[in-house]
């Protein structure tokens, strides 16, 4: 495919790549088993120290961010029980993300954050101050990985009997966006906080306004208890690759994660982003796009060999099965190891059983065992093996041949991998001009995107400005 139908080179002169360090609060977050390797520290996750210490070892690799998934709940699909998730420390015990990222930017000047939260159990009114605080305390590095909940353990907890349907799911959270852009964007406005020593107004009453907001789901009279932040709306991010998540994400999303076995579906999975980016009246590049991978490198070929293989025996396959049965919402544990995975409808994460219905299409058939091998170690994507020049090769050849932005990168080991990946690629693709050197002056947004602080006109939340004329 040529470079101008791949390339948006309006936007990039230079083609670079991005990375993403991706991580949750907790021991086990994508390979399982591996806490149990003597050079891991993902038993840290409790220490403010191990936070801060990642997070400036990922700014000295100029990465984009560290992304931080969560869960409300327990995976309890395989065999029935959650009995194989604690016992593995499969994203349990897990901890709050949000309380972690005060301390990693007070640690940093430019790495930003990406939280994860949930829209179906939190109230969007307390969220909203929440998020402002923390736009606040960042200096505008926040953004928030949007996620409507996939477990039904959470549910459960929460006093619900299941999950809401996956479509339902986002028409709730298509309105909890709507009040909390109402919120963000539209209650306050630039100039309301003058901070008159003589007259003694500190915010001018006139220029903060009730949202009004009376839907279906929340009813939100008043007006955003917090002046506005330097973003005003944290990023938002998303990761749902079904077609109401790509959707849900075309409206909304400046980052999106993305989860693909093969280079041929990540091209496909892209392509559906940009036209539905588009679709939905705002740029093919207004959301920079991600894919899930794991790199194991070394000095040479051979020792990243040695060392992919040295991780493997600590890999646990049954917790990865755990993993994989809450995310396609059906039990393995119920299946031969041998047996080919056919195609199955759930009410989970959509986005991957579609992906090995895709490769199926290949002449792939995929079985119970290949699924928990390919992820025991990195979860859902990729892992790839090599130096560095031989990463930062397939690095650039799946961003030439799928149009990808960067990568969202999983460890094996933490901070191993990315000490590796920061020691023998970062430099690699920097020689190459295929990497930045420095971080762009200003917010989250700013440095993604390069236009500005604040949510551009085209974006959705935009339309509940003060003034704006909303159309939605």
């Amino acid at each position: 495919m040529s470079s101008e139908s791949t390339t948006p080179s309006a936007h990039l002169p230079q083609r670079q790549i991005r990375f993403n360090a991706f991580d949750m609060n907790c021991v086990a977050h994508q390979s399982s088993g591996m806490w149990r390797h003597p050079q891991d520290q993902s038993y840290r996750y409790k220490e403010i120290g191990y936070w801060t210490e990642l997070a400036k070892l990922l700014e000295r690799g100029t990465f984009d961010g560290i992304f931080i998934a969560d869960v409300l709940g327990t995976y309890d699909v395989y065999a029935g029980s959650n009995e194989a998730a604690i016992r593995h420390g499969a994203q349990v015990p897990v901890a709050d993300p949000l309380l972690l990222v005060s301390a990693m930017a007070a640690a940093t000047e430019h790495l930003g954050f990406g939280v994860t939260a949930g829209t179906a159990y939190e109230h969007p009114y307390p969220f909203a101050r929440r998020m402002s605080t923390l736009d606040h305390l960042t200096n505008g590095r926040v953004g928030w990985n949007v996620v409507t909940g996939y477990l039904p353990s959470a549910a459960r907890n929460m006093g619900h009997d299941d999950q809401l349907e996956h479509d339902d799911r986002y028409d709730h959270a298509d309105e909890y966006l709507e009040v909390l852009y109402k919120l963000w964007e539209g209650s306050w406005e630039d100039d309301a906080v003058v901070r008159d020593r003589e007259t003694g107004v500190f915010t001018d009453p006139s220029k903060v306004h009730e949202i009004g907001h009376r839907g279906r789901h929340f009813t939100v009279p008043g007006i955003h208890i917090s002046e506005p932040s330097p973003q005003r709306s944290p990023v938002i991010y998303q990761a749902g690759a079904s077609s109401r998540g790509i959707g849900f994400a075309a409206a909304n999303a400046e980052a999106i994660f993305v989860a693909a076995p093969t280079k041929e579906v990540l091209k496909s999975t892209v392509a559906r982003i940009r036209d539905a980016l588009e679709a939905a009246g705002r740029d093919r590049y207004a959301a920079r796009i991600y894919t899930l991978l794991t790199i194991i490198t070394d000095a040479t070929p051979e020792a990243a060999q040695a060392k992919y293989e040295d991780y493997l025996t600590y890999a646990s396959e049954e917790g990865a099965l755990v993993f994989m049965s809450g995310w396609m919402g059906i039990d393995l544990s119920q299946y031969d190891l041998d047996e080919p995975v056919g195609n199955v409808q759930s009410n989970a994460i959509r986005s991957v059983i579609a992906n090995y219905e895709e490769s199926a299409k290949n002449g792939e058939v995929f079985t119970v065992r290949d699924i928990a091998r390919g992820g025991a170690i990195g979860g859902l994507g990729p892992t790839i093996v090599g130096s560095g020049e031989e990463i930062a090769d397939t690095l650039q050849e799946w961003v030439d041949y799928t149009d990808v932005d960067g990568f969202n990168l999983a460890y094996a080991i933490t901070p191993g991998t990315f000490e590796d990946v920061i020691e023998f690629v970062v430099p690699v693709l920097r020689e190459r001009g295929a990497y930045p050197t420095e971080y762009v002056e200003g917010t989250l947004r700013q440095k993604l995107h390069g236009r500005g602080d604040r949510l551009p006109a085209e974006h959705r939340g935009a339309q509940y400005r003060v003034g704006a004329s909303v159309t939605a």
